[in-house]
């Protein structure tokens, strides 16, 4: 996911797919994917994340500007610019997303000049006696942090980072397990900001068909049953903490881990705030700051919704809420809220001013790379939007194709777009109102199913994108350098992808949402069967 909706600025979709495109010979073409094919390959070929996503940058304003350098350097100055001061306004969510960063990043060095981060996993480690019961608290804890994928990934990885480098689980295996729970979770759930946002576009496209028997809510609860890669997602991430399935190259980031080796020290230092060993701290002071912060967060997603019910004179309601709400300023507060909790104890204990400036700036410096990697990501993002890359990836689908092939198709499509674009929520925003158009078109009984299959590929192509900012985050929230995550995740999403693919077959095929499971289900047991041999091998 890149950008929210709404976004001050945010260009980088049209939700319409029927909107006017400006003649261009790059805009909307073939020439569009090549912005972020470059950063893409590249990323995964250099490992250099921010050089590749650097000539992806140059690459679309070129294109934007058709090759003229001045006009392109001019356009890449102004798309930069927006992402702090757009349309004569401040961009809020961006900024409130880097405050947040910052904060967390404070917070954390903070808990661990007390020595609260120390006395947590000394807490821990006497209670959690394996490393399954430690790769279970890690998944466990998605159902605390399920109100946003931002807020889990961030929060559950600083919370449970020191209890798994206790156990010797790779930064790799950690940050799997924040993204791999993060949005599949937060996808399904109603009362989340995703959730919120999905059952909003969900009732705008009923409603503009004229469908009044079918709820919102309802709808989105039953395309939920049908999101085979979320739930087939989960199923894995199960099988991964009861152990024995690390597939690919998590195998060796394990095996690494085991000797000690929690993350490749020739690459440097990954982002995220390195814990230190400093004892006399209190398990109480984590547990105070994190509570502080959580709490807070909650209240502020519910306060900034409500707010702006009032506003638009609309009753309250808590489905209502969470779809208005503002998640980047409801981060800050329950940011600022952590660390002030934090700044107590540090004046409880007596840190000097010295320390106090040290502790500051380490947890600064810790954010300064996911930061960076944020910016690049957020500007080539704009710059693919207004390429219009993600609407010719639509264009590319026929309608008279086979209909029991659309909800697999409308996987694949969705789950490119996201790869593409890094933006799942983009995706949402294009590809559902596109999916409704073709269904209603050629039978209404599969809108249902296709909408279904546009939010399982949106997760799937968040998953495997090395710019999308959930994967982004997660890898800053397990301190993984960001390229292991993505290497190391590739596997579960694209195996899973493939049995979401058998899902949608058989769903489109038949109808009936049973037969759609058995088939997703045998599908994941053959992948399973297959990962088996490969291990053996």
């Amino acid at each position: 996911m890149l950008y929210r909706f709404p976004v001050p600025g945010g260009d980088i979709v049209n939700s319409d797919p029927g909107a006017v495109v400006e003649s261009h010979p790059y805009i909307q073409t073939v020439w569009s994917l090549l912005p972020p094919l470059l950063a893409i390959v590249l990323a995964i070929a250099t490992r250099r994340v921010l050089l590749s996503l650097g000539l992806g940058i140059l690459l679309a304003a070129l294109l934007l500007q058709q090759f003229q350098p001045l006009s392109a350097a001019g356009h890449l100055a102004a798309r930069v610019g927006t992402l702090f001061w757009d349309e004569g306004a401040l961009n809020e969510w961006n900024v409130n997303i880097l405050l947040f960063l910052l904060l967390l990043g404070c917070i954390i060095s903070m808990l661990s000049r007390i020595g609260a981060t120390h006395a947590f996993a000394q807490w821990a480690q006497a209670r959690i006696k394996s490393r399954r019961q430690a790769k279970v608290m890690t998944g466990l804890l998605v159902f605390v942090f399920f109100i946003d994928d931002y807020f889990h990934s961030l929060s559950v990885g600083t919370i449970c980072r020191p209890v798994t480098d206790r156990f010797g689980i790779s930064r790799a295996k950690l940050a799997y397990l924040l993204d791999s729970t993060a949005a599949p979770i937060c996808v399904l759930m109603p009362v989340s900001s995703w959730g919120a946002y999905i059952i909003a576009l969900v009732g705008g496209i009923l409603a503009g068909y004229g469908l009044t028997g079918q709820s919102a809510l309802g709808a989105f609860l039953t395309m939920g049953a049908m999101n085979f890669y979320a739930l087939f997602t989960l199923l894995m991430v199960i099988l991964v903490i009861r152990g024995g399935w690390d597939l690919g190259a998590m195998a060796r980031h394990e095996q690494k881990a085991m000797a000690g080796e929690l993350f490749d020290a020739n690459k440097g230092t990954p982002p995220g705030v390195q814990d230190h060993d400093t004892s006399g701290g209190r398990v109480a002071d984590l547990l105070l700051a994190i509570g502080g912060l959580t709490l807070v967060t909650v209240i502020a997603l519910f306060w900034t919704g409500a707010r702006a019910l009032a506003e638009s004179e609309t009753a309250f309601s808590l489905l209502g809420a969470l779809e208005n709400t503002n998640v980047g300023r409801s981060l800050v507060l329950g940011g600022l809220a952590g660390t002030l909790i934090c700044a107590i104890a540090m004046l409880r204990g007596r840190v000097t001013a010295a320390g106090w400036l040290q502790t500051i700036m380490a947890g600064i410096k810790g954010m300064l790379p996911a930061i960076y990697i944020l910016l690049f990501a957020w500007t080539i993002a704009g710059l693919i939007g207004e390429l219009h890359t993600g609407k010719y990836l639509a264009s590319l689908v026929q309608q008279n194709m086979p209909l029991f092939l659309l909800p697999a198709v409308l996987f694949v499509l969705a789950g490119t777009m996201a790869f593409a674009t890094g933006t799942s929520w983009g995706t949402f925003g294009v590809m559902l109102p596109i999916a409704a158009d073709m269904t209603m078109a050629l039978d209404p009984a599969m809108l249902l199913p296709g909408m279904s299959a546009v939010m399982a590929g949106a997760v799937f192509g968040d998953h495997c994108s090395p710019i999308s900012d959930t994967t982004i985050l997660s890898s800053t929230g397990a301190s993984c350098h960001h390229i292991d995550h993505v290497m190391t995740q590739l596997p579960y999403a694209l195996s899973m992808a493939l049995v979401s693919v058998a899902g949608y077959l058989a769903l489109g095929k038949t109808g009936s949402l049973l037969a759609g499971f058995i088939a997703a289900l045998a599908g994941f047991v053959a992948v399973l069967g297959y990962w088996a041999w490969r291990q053996r091998s």
